[in-house]
């Protein structure tokens, strides 16, 4: 039987959330080594928090030498972080731009999906539906297809909200690469619904396939999002 909920319980704090999602933005080149940071206020009305929770996520960045504030002058990027974020390879934004990312899971079932048989024995998947937010503001939909040999039960109350953590936590590996391809498709009626979209609209879609840092396919998954807002993003520096 599945098992459904409304909300994912392992989550990170909002001020993580925002420390994680500074983090991945300095790592992709939006800000640079020198560059100064938007004014707290700005910052903060661009992420949807409070001032207080910016500042405590400015001051893990600070403890981890990734930023400095400097008194009466504001706040600067110190330097590129080493390893991944988080958010690394999350790529959605608001349309008018930034936004912190998190999630709710609210479906875990063991499915066979026919297309998957070459890549995970047999096709024999846990399948994770997941609603996607920005600054607490539903944008996306998400399934997620993993290979059921990692775990013979999984229950929405043990998944964290960062799967990447779950998977390097749990199963003993950690993302190291993605693909995506974007297209246009017809959503499904369960993603409609809960976008609140007419049933058949034709979405955005991203289709991932994750690797592992042993270089195995470990992970494969839809993203369908709602371009009124959100957008996909991309930077390199």
């Amino acid at each position: 039987m599945p098992a459904r909920s409304s909300k994912t319980r392992n989550k990170l704090p909002i001020y993580q959330q925002i420390s994680e999602y500074l983090h991945r933005e300095i790592l992709s080149g939006r800000w640079l080594a020198g560059d100064r940071l938007p004014i707290e206020a700005e910052l903060a009305a661009n992420l949807g928090v409070a001032v207080g929770t910016l500042r405590k996520a400015l001051a893990k960045l600070e403890e981890d030498g990734l930023i400095e504030r400097r008194q009466g002058s504001g706040t600067y990027v110190n330097r590129v972080p080493e390893g991944k974020a988080v958010y690394s390879f999350f790529h959605l934004e608001l349309v008018e731009g930034g936004g912190a990312p998190s999630a709710n899971t609210l479906l875990v079932e063991p499915r066979d999906v026919t297309f998957l048989a070459s890549t995970f024995p047999g096709g024999r998947v846990w399948s994770i539906r997941r609603e996607r937010m920005l600054n607490r503001r539903l944008v996306a939909m998400e399934e997620i297809f993993i290979n059921a040999a990692h775990a013979q039960k999984l229950d929405i109350k043990d998944l964290h909200e960062s799967l990447y953590l779950h998977y390097e936590t749990h199963f003993g590996f950690w993302i190291s690469k993605v693909e995506d391809q974007i297209d246009c498709a017809k959503a499904p009626a369960w993603v409609c619904e809960s976008l609140g979209l007419p049933e058949g609209s034709v979405l955005p879609r991203v289709q991932r396939w994750s690797w592992s840092n042993d270089n195995r396919v470990e992970e494969f998954s839809y993203t369908w999002f709602d371009p009124a807002k959100a957008r996909y993003v991309a930077r390199w520096r």
